[in-house]
């Protein structure tokens, strides 16, 4: 058998070993080309930790590799948001053991640490990087190998189910922790109530804004999660006036800030049109396509507009703060948890969003 392991810090191809595992790949580029397949099971090196993933999230990005409006590197396992329980560590490794349960970094599988971006923090923009489940083998299997630079200890106050939320929070903390200010009192608008704008609402309700969440009739459900929440509004955009409904609670004047997750192409030039003059824009959603931006609008009203990509050292610095306090309750934005053998029924309802964060576990003996 082959398993994937790394020579002088390189990706190499295969190492030879004996048992194997199911996962789901991403097999070849196109849309759909995922697959349920026997792997073998990852090697634990001298710097290594190997974790038995206990429950991996279904992302967006996910999503997105499956329609492949997602750079990945295939045949790649593909998830890369979860928590685990450390079954071997490396003689290098310091501070984490077997027995550790822990949740994982994802994004810096494969960094160069020297480029500027790397040095500072910011290894998103290193131009080399991979991520867990997109350029490296990834979490929707039963066992990853990680390096220690990734691995955080899960705090005691949160279970192992939250503790796989901990990647998509770092990105709702950088969108709304880092990049500008909101005061309690802020008229928020908030577009789309999928898992990421659950917990950029979560952060925001806990700041004191007014937020005004908006979906389609397709996201009932998690229009619903977001009441439940603390959402000021909530509109329905198929049956209800937004700009109707932002120029009644805002007395004519618009919001404050608008943060875009849904993705939507027709939702942008929505939002920019509900933001007040001198307001912001903060996109923390993928696209995935082109889409017209009523630039005019930006001008004429002097907006400031914001790209939220995912998250930095410092940003989860901020979530294991966050976490270890328990000042957020993750537990309503969970919904459904699915075997990986169901990975395709789980797939659908994300698709239909009736659901908040879908979930999923290792089931295969």
């Amino acid at each position: 058998m082959l398993a994937p392991f790394r020579m002088n810090g390189t990706p190499i191809l295969y190492k030879r070993v004996d048992l194997e595992m199911k996962a789901l790949m991403k097999t070849k580029p196109g849309f759909g080309n995922l697959h349920l397949l026997d792997i073998p099971e990852p090697v634990c090196d001298a710097t290594g930790i190997k974790i038995k993933v206990r429950y991996s999230g279904i992302c967006g990005t996910d999503m997105h590799i499956y329609h492949d409006s997602y750079k990945s590197y295939p045949p790649v396992v593909i998830g890369h948001e979860f928590s685990g329980e450390v079954v071997e560590s490396g003689k290098n490794v310091k501070n984490i053991n077997p027995g550790d349960i822990v949740m994982v970094l994802p994004s810096i599988a494969w960094t160069c640490k020297n480029c500027m971006y790397c040095k500072q923090g910011y290894y998103m923009f290193c131009s080399e990087r991979r991520s867990i489940g997109s350029g490296v083998n990834g979490s929707f299997t039963e066992y990853v190998v990680v390096n220690e630079e990734m691995v955080y200890k899960v705090p005691s106050a949160i279970s192992l189910q939250e503790a796989a939320l901990a990647e998509p929070l770092a990105c709702a903390v950088q969108a709304i922790e880092e990049l500008t200010e909101f005061h309690a009192g802020d008229w928020v608008l908030l577009s789309g109530p999928g898992p990421i704008g659950l917990l950029c609402l979560s952060l925001l309700v806990r700041k004191g804004c007014n937020v005004i969440v908006t979906g389609t009739s397709q996201d009932l459900t998690r229009l619903k999660i977001a009441k439940e929440l603390g959402a000021h509004t909530i509109v329905d955009v198929f049956i209800e006036d937004l700009q109707e409904i932002v120029e009644e609670l805002t007395e004519g004047v618009g919001v404050d800030i608008a943060v875009e997750c849904s993705g939507a192409p027709s939702t942008v030039n929505a939002v920019i049109k509900a933001i007040k003059k001198m307001g912001k824009y903060i996109q923390v959603g993928i696209i995935g396509s082109d889409v017209e931006m009523d630039m005019d609008s930006i001008l004429y009203k002097q907006i400031q507009l914001f790209g939220s990509y995912a998250h930095s050292m410092k940003t989860w610095e901020k979530v294991k703060k966050i976490l270890s306090t328990n000042k957020i309750d993750l537990k309503p934005i969970i919904t459904d948890v699915f075997p990986l053998s169901e990975w395709e029924r789980a797939f659908e309802i994300i698709e239909s969003r009736e659901c908040g964060k879908v979930l999923m576990y290792y089931d295969f003996e």
